[in-house]
């Protein structure tokens, strides 16, 4: 993995930039209808969630032991849990209950009950808007008008499409309870992402901080629950190739390489570019849903995605002003 990233930083700022920005967008997108599809497949929620902590772990456990050991040469109580978290204990424990578990846990059962658009409004929409809310609080940020009319639209496009599954919930439909596991997973990635800039956390350390907790806490519990039958799983009996594919995809994608070229592509067009960029996440991922898995885009969906877009927009230009 070191190998590949000093190669890569051999590369043309701009070249690198661009080629951040297209996987990052690339994978945010995948991630999306990528979990809905595989509501359909052998797997449960938990299970993929477990693939994609334990994927991720594969990568970055190993990476964190390295990364503390280099630490501890000049700081010996450097790191936490037993050396593989770079990150002290207090703080691994914070960043990666909300970054690492409980945001796996939430998105993934989300798509079993809701459609992808809606994860495509819900998710990265309402992230701007925890995030927003949240920064008031914990880093004593004030909301401006571009910001207000931001949230204001993200607000209306999150109502819009929620709102809509809500009226249908007498009917028997369970399509609101994925749209409200959707806004608390992005609850608690805001959460994570506040923190992080609270502690003015480095990506990759960061990355591998929630991984470590996430890995310790989620995996033995679910092992043993799943083993005396208070949970179920189909792990043992899903195909080999579908496991593997989950656990390369949700975690070496979606966790590994998304963290890097994420940061990476915020160190090349800075955070304002970096956000228009993202903003393409939502419709793409919603129209890869109609593409690739037949399912419709309704006009209140359609008006839900553009309000959001135009809201994320909206606080990008207040946050450029500074």
């Amino acid at each position: 993995m070191s190998f590949l990233l000093n190669r890569l930083r051999q590369l043309p700022a701009r070249t690198l930039g661009a080629l951040a920005a297209v996987i990052t967008v690339v994978i945010w997108t995948a991630f999306i209808v990528i979990a809905r599809a595989s509501a359909k497949g052998h797997l449960l929620p938990l299970d993929i969630a477990c693939m994609r902590i334990v994927g991720a772990s594969v990568i970055l456990l190993p990476w964190g032991f390295i990364w503390v050991k280099r630490m501890r040469v000049t700081q010996a109580d450097a790191g936490s849990f037993g050396g593989l978290s770079p990150l002290p204990w207090a703080m691994t424990v914070r960043c990666g209950l909300f970054g690492g578990l409980l945001y796996a846990v939430m998105a993934y059962s989300g798509f079993f009950f809701a459609p992808a658009a809606h994860g495509s409004v819900l998710m990265p929409g309402t992230l701007a808007l925890w995030a927003s809310l949240l920064a008031i609080p914990l880093l004593g940020e004030r909301l401006h008008r571009n910001r207000l009319l931001g949230l204001a639209c993200i607000t209306g496009g999150g109502l819009l499409v929620g709102g809509n599954s809500l009226l249908h919930a007498l009917d028997g439909g369970e399509v609101w309870k994925g749209d409200l596991l959707f806004m608390a997973a992005a609850f608690c990635w805001s959460t994570y992402s506040v923190l992080s800039r609270r502690y003015s956390l480095q990506a990759i350390p960061a990355i591998i901080a929630i991984t470590c907790f996430a890995f310790f806490s989620f995996v033995p519990a679910y092992a043993a629950l799943c083993a005396l039958g208070v949970l179920d799983t189909h792990l043992p009996s899903a195909p080999l190739s579908e496991v593997l594919f989950q656990a390369a995809f949700q975690g070496g994608g979606s966790v590994v390489m998304s963290g890097i070229t994420f940061t990476q592509m915020i160190r090349h067009y800075g955070p304002v570019r970096s956000t228009m960029i993202t903003s393409l996440v939502p419709g793409l991922s919603a129209l890869g849903a109609v593409w690739w898995l037949g399912e419709p885009l309704d006009w209140h969906l359609v008006v839900g995605l553009l309000l959001v877009t135009c809201g994320i927009l909206f606080g990008v230009q207040k946050a450029s002003k500074g």
